[in-house]
């Protein structure tokens, strides 16, 4: 038997999410089963929760996409692995638990020298910021840098890792005083908090220059701020829908040629079906930053899958700072 996270429904908080005992799983042919030691919490898990469109297709939801911990059972033409060998793995579902089934493909080894508890951040926050900066968004040395969401990990990571780059401004926003405090500590030049007159603060605080990147996974609520602050030639990159509600429209292509502006859509769970390869590579760069120590995410180790639920909760309501990590 092992224990498992479960969401029962979509709910706002964590009145449908329990802890629930179960069979062990079997792999099938491609994948192979992880005895879990630590698992990320991430903010797909709660869209998953509260029902957001396109992430859940049916009821009851098992939640978590990040696992690090020991090969168990190898299924069917797997072969890159022995049991007992240390691991990290993208999970399309159903990693926060004490057993997980993962696909091989998007299954990665950890070296010896790097604790699992690091690893297992390295799946989703880390690895978006890694595809985000140097495929998706084609991030360059001198380029001016703005990111929404700036003080989650996903915002850390991107403040450690354009540094290494040779960023020119590094610009965050936030949603509160008090994460702007937690984006400055984590590199970021100058943190503004989210509201109308953001793109006024901005371009007074960069003397009306504008940016070369944004990344932003606020959907397409920020989405004009973000069109007002792209220098021409700059790129926009949404990866996410952290409000919840419905995307709006793109602008019409006029306003993009005027601007001389590119908008592009970023999703880690669409890659792992479309292009895993991608995906995977990323994983591998992203343990070997964690590796060299060129990424330190700053974590919390949270006690316990009974422990999920309180986290989980925290992360929806912009509680959290940095990386929760379950040690399962």
């Amino acid at each position: 038997m092992t224990r498992t996270v479960v969401f029962d429904g979509p709910a706002p908080d964590a009145s449908a999410t329990r802890v629930a005992e179960m069979e062990a799983p079997r792999p099938g042919p491609g994948r192979l089963t992880i005895d879990v030691q630590f698992a990320g919490i991430n903010f797909k898990d709660v869209m998953a929760r509260r029902g957001d469109p396109a992430y859940v297709k049916r009821w009851p939801y098992f939640p978590g996409v990040e696992v690090a911990g020991t090969v168990a059972v190898l299924g069917e033409g797997v072969r890159d692995f022995t049991p007992g060998q240390r691991v990290v793995a993208y999970m399309d579902d159903g990693g926060l638990a004490e057993v997980a089934v993962a696909r091989a493909e998007l299954t990665v080894p950890v070296p010896d020298g790097l604790d699992l508890a690091s690893a297992a951040a390295a799946p989703g926050a880390l690895t978006t910021a890694v595809l985000l900066l140097d495929r998706f968004g084609r991030f360059r040395p001198g380029d001016n840098l703005l990111v929404h969401s700036a003080a989650g990990a996903v915002g850390q990571a991107l403040a450690r890792l354009a540094g290494l780059g040779g960023v020119g401004r590094l610009l965050a926003v936030v949603g509160s005083e008090e994460r702007a405090e937690a984006a400055e500590k984590a590199g970021y030049d100058k943190a503004f908090v989210r509201g109308p007159a953001l793109a006024t603060a901005v371009l007074d605080h960069t003397g009306g220059v504008g940016l070369d990147l944004i990344l932003d996974p606020q959907g397409t609520a920020m989405l004009d701020a973000d069109l007002e602050l792209a220098t021409p030639g700059g790129r926009i990159v949404l990866f996410g829908n952290a409000g919840g509600g419905t995307l709006g429209q793109l602008p019409p292509a006029g306003r993009l040629y005027a601007g001389n502006v590119a908008i592009g859509g970023f999703s880690l769970a669409a890659l792992s079906g479309s292009a895993p390869a991608l995906l995977a590579g990323g994983l591998r760069r992203t343990i070997e930053h964690l590796a060299t120590g060129d990424l330190a995410p700053e974590l919390t180790i949270v006690d316990g899958l009974d422990a999920v639920p309180a986290a989980q909760q925290a992360l929806a309501e912009s509680r959290s700072v940095g990386k929760q990590i379950v040690r399962a």
